[in-house]
C-alpha cells in the first residue's frame, strides 16, 4: 500500500518526538511492505522565524494533498511571554484546523497497568478507566468574534455554534459509544449558557436515533470533578471546544504522564494526528521527551488509513515497552532511557518478533540531564 503523509514537526520537542514516530513508521513499512511518502512542512514558531507566517501556504497545500498529517507540537516562550505579539505560533494550528475542516478532536485515555503507581490518583479511583473525549474543534469561543472596546479597557469573546456543527460531531460520538460500552456523556453549562442549551437540545433529539446508547448530562464544573473522582464511570465524553480543551487535558493526570496521550483531529479535507502535550521548550534538545504519545498518534493515523493490523502492532509494542520499564524520565526518573532509545526499541519491536522474554537491561541510562 502507498500512502502520502504530511509531517509537521513544529516547535520545542516536536521534532524530537516526531523523529521517533518516523522510526516506527519505517519499521511498519519494512515489515508490511508499505510505501509511505513523507512531505515535511513548517508550522508554528519555526515557520514564523523562517517565513514570517505561522502557517505558510505551502504547508496548507502539503497537508491537503496528504492521506494524513503527523504533527509534533507548537509554541515558543518568546511568544508566550509577549502578550503584545500580533503574530503567534498557535495561530498556525487554529488556521490549519479551519483549512482542513478539522471539526472533531478525539482523545482516548487508556490506563497502562504497569504505570498505575505513576498516577497521582489512588488506584481504586482510576482502576478500569477507558474513555474517549470527542471535542468540537472549529467553532465556539476560540473562533467566535472577539475584540477590545472602550479604548481597550474591555474585551469580549463570542461563543457561537450552529445545529450543523453540533450534529456532525455528536453523530461521531454516538457511533463511537455504540461500538464501545454504550454510554455517552454530554458536558455543557446549560444552566447558564445559551450555546450549551442548543447543544443539549440537539443531543436529546439525536439520542432517539441511538436507543442502544445511554445518554447522561453533566455541567462542566461537575464533570471536572468526576473525571478525577471516578474516571471509570465515563465511556464517551462529548463536549464543545473550550470545555473539551480543559477536560481532555485534565484526563492526562489519570495516566501519570501527559506524554502518553495521543489524539486525532478528523475533518473534511485531511486528518491530523498529534500528541496532546505542548512543545515543552525546557526539554528541547535534551533527548528526554516522552515520544510514546506521538507514536500512539501514529497508530491512530495508521488505523485511519485502513492499516488496522499495523496500528494494533504499534500499540502492542508501546505496551510492551512500558511493561518492561523502557520509559523516559517523566515516568521513572531513576531508571530510564532516552527519547531516541524509546523510538529505537519500539521500532525494533514492530519490525521484529520480540516478546516479553527479550532483555533490554543493557540500554538503561540514569545519567541524562533532568530538568
Amino acid at each position: 500500500m502507498k500512502k502520502r503523509i504530511a509531517v509537521v514537526p513544529g516547535d520545542g520537542i516536536g521534532p524530537e518526538v516526531i523523529k521517533q514516530a518516523i522510526k516506527v513508521l519505517d519499521a511498519v513499512s519494512n515489515r508490511y511492505n508499505h510505501e509511505f511518502i513523507l512531505d515535511y512542512a513548517l508550522m508554528g514558531a519555526i515557520a514564523i522565524d523562517e517565513t514570517g507566517d505561522p502557517l505558510p501556504q505551502e504547508t496548507i497545500d502539503i497537508c491537503k494533498m496528504s492521506d494524513g498529517v503527523l504533527f509534533g507540537a507548537i509554541g515558543d516562550p518568546k511568544y508566550d511571554n509577549d502578550p503584545t505579539a500580533t503574530v503567534r505560533p498557535e495561530q498556525g494550528l487554529l488556521r490549519l484546523r479551519k483549512e482542513l475542516g478539522l471539526y472533531a478532536n478525539i482523545r482516548p485515555v487508556r490506563l497502562f497497568a504497569s504505570l498505575m503507581d505513576r498516577s497521582p490518583l489512588k488506584e481504586e479511583r482510576i482502576l478500569g478507566t477507558d474513555l474517549v473525549v470527542y471535542r468540537e474543534l472549529t467553532s465556539g469561543i476560540y473562533f467566535g468574534d472577539k475584540g477590545r472596546v472602550e479604548g481597550g479597557n474591555a474585551a469580549f469573546d463570542t461563543c457561537y455554534y450552529t445545529v450543523e456543527e453540533i450534529t456532525r460531531i455528536a453523530k461521531m460520538a454516538f457511533e463511537a459509544a455504540s461500538r464501545r460500552r454504550g454510554v455517552l456523556t454530554l458536558v455543557d453549562k446549560a444552566n447558564v449558557l445559551e450555546s450549551s442549551r442548543l447543544w443539549r437540545e440537539v443531543v436529546q433529539k439525536m439520542a432517539l436515533e441511538y436507543p442502544d446508547v445511554s445518554v447522561d448530562y453533566l455541567f462542566v464544573d461537575n464533570a471536572a470533578m468526576q473525571v478525577v473522582q471516578n474516571p471509570a464511570r465515563f465511556d464517551v465524553i462529548l463536549t464543545e471546544n473550550m470545555f473539551g480543551d480543559i477536560i481532555s487535558d485534565e484526563t492526562s493526570v489519570i495516566t501519570g504522564s501527559i506524554g502518553l496521550l495521543p489524539s486525532a483531529s478528523l475533518g473534511l479535507s485531511s486528518s491530523l494526528f498529534e500528541p496532546i502535550h505542548g512543545s515543552y521548550p525546557e526539554a528541547a534538545g535534551k533527548d528526554i521527551a516522552n515520544p510514546l504519545a506521538t507514536i500512539l498518534s501514529l497508530a491512530m493515523l495508521l488505523e485511519h488509513v485502513g492499516l488496522i493490523e499495523e496500528a494494533r502492532r504499534v500499540e502492542a509494542a508501546v505496551e510492551l515497552v512500558i511493561d518492561k520499564g523502557l520509559v523516559t524520565p517523566d515516568l521513572n526518573d531513576e531508571h530510564f532511557i532516552s527519547c531516541s532509545k524509546v523510538g529505537d526499541v519500539v521500532a525494533m519491536m514492530v519490525e521484529s518478533d520480540l516478546d516479553e522474554d527479550t532483555s533490554f537491561d543493557n540500554i538503561f541510562e540514569g545519567n541524562l540531564p533532568l530538568i
